[in-house]
This record gives structure tokens, sequence and C-alpha cells, in this order.
């Protein structure tokens, strides 16, 4: 099986258990930006999650959330970013369109406030690194050892189909929680291998950023850095979620035979990439209306996200905690 098509199974079958945020393929670096890619994020929900669902179903921007802005009072837009004004310029008018600003004119000069206060709703964040087959590990070893070292993740899990080895367990950091998936026809269960262990994401950490023959360059990262990187990758999965493709517009495509926003293709028998898969070069392909599957509506339907919150009140999934 593909490592694309492991990972949407993995987050559906995730979803159906959890209670939190799931999404995919998110930067977990502090001092690197985009060294480090985690397959899967799973963030839990913290004291005021339900605070954070009723401002917007969009990611805030980051610079926005670490502004002097507050909801106390207004403030001049320029003195309340230590950033420069043009980045500035965009997380204010990103945070007025999601709703998390408002914005009013005096003297003809722009002051803005907090809509609301910038809620306390992140939990456990769990990274998950997705292996169907060790036996193509790839840079598996370094970017465990990376998640970690760094500790940016409250837990790391390595999730695979293949028989775990005592060789294999040699190779991931003890740190690191082992799921072994099996396939029970259409569904999925997991079996843990290993439980992972809790890491210090509120001390220092420290994270490689380039590797040479007998060296390794590495970055001290503060746990300031460390607490802002984790909020934003919270905010980016939040507003991001796992479904994060198209499916294909092609006759083959039945996404009701397994689980109805899964590109499930009949001519291949399995999951699919639409981007990198589908289209004339492929032998089966037979151009047809997407289905009509509307993947925001479904991740709304089965999850406490609300797209676009006041319309309805949020439902709440189950209550277990898969690991």
């Amino acid at each position: 099986m593909s490592e694309f098509a492991f990972e949407l199974e993995l987050c559906a079958h995730l979803e159906r258990r959890s209670d939190g945020i799931l999404a995919r393929q998110l930067g977990a670096s502090v001092a690197d930006p985009g060294g480090r890619i985690v397959d899967v994020v799973h963030v839990e929900p913290g004291p005021e999650f339900d605070e954070r669902v009723a401002v917007t179903g969009e990611s805030i921007p980051p610079a926005a959330i670490e502004s002097a802005v507050d909801t106390e009072r207004a403030r001049h837009w320029k003195d309340a970013f230590d950033y420069h004004p043009e980045r500035a310029r965009r997380a204010l008018e990103r945070a007025l369109e999601v709703g998390f600003f408002e914005r009013e004119r005096r003297n003809g000069q722009e002051y803005v406030r907090q809509v609301t206060r910038y809620p306390d709703w992140i939990g456990r964040i769990v990274g998950i690194e997705n292996k169907p087959d060790l036996g193509r590990p790839g840079e598996l070893t370094a970017q465990l050892r990376t998640d970690v070292s760094l500790a940016l993740v409250d837990a790391a899990i390595l999730a695979t189909e293949s028989y775990v080895t005592r060789a294999h367990r040699n190779r991931i950091p003890d740190a690191v929680g082992i799921w072994r998936v099996h396939r029970e026809g259409d569904s999925l269960e997991i079996e843990v291998v290993r439980e992972p262990a809790p890491l210090p994401v509120e001390e220092p950490g420290i994270e490689p950023i380039a590797a040479r023959p007998g060296r390794t360059d590495v970055a001290v990262v503060s746990p300031t850095d460390k607490a802002r990187a984790r909020r934003r990758l919270a905010e980016r999965a939040y507003g991001k979620g796992w479904r994060t493709f198209e499916l294909p517009a092609c006759r083959a495509c039945d996404p009701a035979t397994t689980e109805p926003t899964l590109p499930y293709c009949t001519w291949t028998g399995r999951i699919v990439d639409a981007a990198t898969e589908c289209g004339p070069s492929c032998a089966g392909y037979e151009p047809a209306e997407r289905p009509a599957v509307d993947l925001e509506t479904e991740r709304e339907r089965r999850t406490p996200w609300v797209a676009e919150p006041g319309s309805r009140t949020p439902r709440q999934s189950g209550l277990d905690r898969f690991s």
C-alpha cells in the first residue's frame, strides 16, 4: 500500500475514535522551517476548546495572536505588531477576514482590537509518522530522532503495517511509540506495540539543521520558541484538517465503497492520489463529474470542528483517546 493511501485510511480511522483535531503533512520545525514535516498531527482538546470552535473554522494568523492587540481597547495597527509592515498588514487583514479582529477608524487612522480573547484550547499534541513498509525506511530514523530531541510534540508515534522486529525497535528511539496497523476487510485495527513516552515540551529542545559527513549542526530551541511553534502547529492543524485532496473526476472513483471521503478507485482497487495518478495517462480513466461529496461538510459532521461558528451547535465525537 502507498504511504498516501495508508495515511488517509489511518486518519479516517483515528477520526472515528478521537475527539480532537487531525491534520496531515504539517511543518514541525522551529529553527529550520520546513526541515521536518510530520505525516499526521493530532491535537487533543484543551480546557477552552469550545471557545476556539466558536471563533472561526479557519487558522488564526500566528502574527495576529502574538501581536499586542487585545480585547480591552483598540490599538493603532502599526503599534500592535513587532513585524515588518507588509507582514503585519497581511496578518491584520487575515485576522479581520476570519473574524478574530475588528476594525475601527479614528481621525482617518486604523485601529484594531480582538473580537474575543484567544482561548487556551490546545491540549496534548501527538505526531504520527507513517511508514507502512519498514523494509523501505528512508529517513525514518533521523526523522524520529529529531522529533524526540526537539520535543515539539508531546508524544511521537510510528505507524506501520510491517511486523516490528527487534532490529526495527533498535533503530527506533525508545521514546517513540509503535503502532502496528492490521487490516480487517475494509476496516483497520491498531495494535499498540509500544506506548509513547511523554516528551519534555516545556524544556529546551535540540533541532538538527544540517548533516555532513561526521558532523551534524544543531540549534538549541528555547521553551518560549517551542511554545510559539506548538501554537502555530495547532492553529495550522485546526484550519487545514486532513482532507486536503480532491476526489478524482473519473467514473472509476467510488468513494462510497469504503468511506465517503476517501478517493477509492474501482479500476485499481485501492485509494489513489488524484493529483498524481489520475487523468488521461491512466488506462482506467473515464472522464466524469467528481463525486458529490463535500469534504468540508463531512469534516464538520464527523468532528467537533465547525466551518462557520454560529450556524449550529458543534457536536463532540467520541471521547476515547487513541494513545
